[in-house]
């Protein structure tokens, strides 16, 4: 990309152009077919956008229960509020939303503060559920932490984080 964020002419593709697609790639992924049935996605802050995906795929396969856990700084930073919304409405998913900071946040009604062991108490409901966390490096370490609390093994955590 150049400064003004074009790409280069090496980067460019001609109408019709055939591409090779890999992916996902890693070690952060939702397995293709788990032999788990529940599962749980807590996400701090953008680390809602690879979760979303994996949330995605996690409906399309044998389930008992998804459980989602959604940190922002104030009401306005949910990315897809409307649509995680709507699955928690049709119960496809339990939803529980938190916010970290109070600015902006004079019309939340909802839960304030970091992740607590209570709120994911309320959404673990088997010790064999799969868990998938994302976000800062601190809630990824505290949820881990807290998880184990509840008994869920270490194998059973799947973690992404960013500084």
């Amino acid at each position: 990309m150049d400064e003004a964020g074009q790409p280069g002419p090496h980067l460019e593709l001609k109408p019709g152009a055939l591409v090779d697609i890999e992916g996902p790639v890693g070690r952060f992924t939702f397995p293709e077919e788990p032999d788990e049935r529940r599962f749980l996605f807590v996400a701090g802050g953008t680390g809602i956008a690879p979760l979303r995906a994996m949330l995605r795929h996690a409906l399309t396969v044998r389930h008992d229960s998804i459980g989602l856990l959604y940190s922002a700084r104030t009401p306005g930073d949910f990315a897809y509020e409307a649509e995680l919304r709507e699955l928690a409405r049709r119960g496809h998913l339990e939803l529980t939303q938190t916010v970290t900071r109070e600015a902006g946040a004079d019309s939340w009604s909802g839960t304030r503060g970091r992740i607590s062991r209570a709120e994911l108490s309320r959404l673990v409901h088997d010790p064999a559920t799969l868990c998938f966390v994302c976000g800062p490096p601190t809630l990824v370490a505290e949820t881990r932490g807290l998880l184990d609390e509840l008994g869920i093994r270490g194998e059973r955590v799947r973690t992404e984080e960013w500084t």
